[in-house]
């Protein structure tokens, strides 16, 4: 059974009663028990339950789940119903950010069940709320038989809003908990099913505070080591270019003045060689004149090395002078891109009626592609 029997209830029992010889006795042997009273309307609310059920009003599946941080919160009950003030208690502790809409309505007796239909429809109409409570405390089978409706239920599965039900005590069903989206055991539960806790919820915030300020002192201090690393090896075209240039008027002043010390170191070693002669003070004159003619020969090999190694250098020169894209684009050239900024190098990237951009040295032209020759001859 759903419930348990005590001392002084009022019960019907369907039963087999046999007799005890020895001792006088009359046995009562027990099969079926229920409430006094309360045949008709448990077997009313038992046919009922089957048949919506049979229909799938009560399958999972269209259970919703009301949002976790809900805006604001209906609650469809009595004024005077102290699960009223149980659920209010328990929002205001867990929740009190969110505005509460109470629908009043009867919950018991012959005009309750158009009562609570009518306060479902004007909040759904409202479209205030985005959880319903549907409250009331605890009662007997008759007290609840308002949330026992065929009518009720489907306006509860049909409401655009999600609506929790925490009618009677825990031990205590109704068609209304079978179709409502949460069936909470207490109208205290169903306050608790409504909202997070904010403690909680305060606690789950700082926790995910902390952890994204850190994300992002990581995240910006990894960026800041990735931006120095590109910064430190990009170079600019200009740059290069003075870096060759500085290169080349080193590597010239550098030989310029090896070849400056290669003289004075021979022009040294002469002149010893000359007070050597002197000393030994030779008396030939063939001697002098092959000396003479072997310091004009070094000087013509030397001036001419001089010469080939300038001729070098300018050589170097004029083809880094070619090779500077300005250059280029003075004799005449330019440079053709896309709309997208790709250098055009073969006649079969671009089609008839294509948008290019035509570099020149001073100045850039917008031209459109009227033919393509793809042939390899230049005119």
């Amino acid at each position: 059974m759903e419930w348990k029997p005590s001392e002084g209830n009022k019960i019907e029992v369907r039963a087999q009663a046999t007799l005890y010889e020895p001792r006088g006795d009359y046995q009562v042997i027990v099969e079926v028990m229920r409430h006094a009273g309360q045949g008709d309307v448990y077997a009313a609310f038992l046919r009922l339950k089957a048949k919506l059920e049979a229909e799938g009003l009560f399958r999972p599946e269209l259970k919703r789940s009301p949002p976790k941080y809900p805006k604001c919160i209906g609650i469809i009950t009595s004024l005077q119903a102290a699960a009223l003030q149980d659920a209010l208690k328990t929002l205001q502790h867990r929740w009190p950010i969110s505005p509460i809409v109470i629908y009043p309505t009867s919950v018991q007796g012959l005009e309750a069940t158009a009562s609570i239909a009518q306060a479902i429809h004007t909040a759904i109409q409202r479209k205030e709320c985005e959880v319903l409570l549907l409250i009331r405390g605890g009662g007997s089978l008759e007290d609840l038989n308002a949330y026992n409706d065929e009518n009720l239920a489907r306006i509860i599965r049909t409401s655009s809003i999600p609506v929790i039900a925490g009618i009677g005590h825990e031990t205590d069903f109704s068609i209304a908990d079978f179709s409502a989206d949460i069936r909470a055991a207490t109208p205290t539960a169903a306050a608790q099913h409504a909202v997070p806790d904010l403690i909680e919820t305060r606690s789950s915030v700082e926790n995910l505070t902390s952890r994204m300020n850190g994300s992002i002192k990581r995240l910006t201090y990894q960026s800041m080591q990735y931006l120095d690393a590109v910064s430190r090896r990009l170079l600019h075209p200009g740059n290069r270019l003075t870096q060759n240039r500085n290169r080349v008027i080193q590597l010239e002043t550098g030989m310029l003045k090896s070849v400056d010390y290669r003289i004075q170191q021979l022009k040294h070693e002469l002149a010893l060689k000359k007070i050597r002669i002197h000393n030994q003070r030779p008396n030939c004159s063939a001697k002098r004149i092959d000396l003479f003619n072997a310091l004009s020969a070094f000087d013509s090999t030397m001036m001419a090395k001089l010469v080939i190694r300038k001729g070098r250098l300018e050589s170097a020169l004029r083809s880094l002078q070619q090779l500077n894209p300005e250059n280029i684009l003075s004799r005449g050239y330019c440079i053709v891109r896309t709309d997208d900024g790709i250098v055009i190098s073969d006649g079969r990237a671009v089609q008839p009626g294509n948008r290019v951009k035509i570099i020149l040295k001073s100045g850039n032209l917008d031209a459109t592609v009227n033919s393509v020759n793809t042939s390899d001859s230049m005119y």
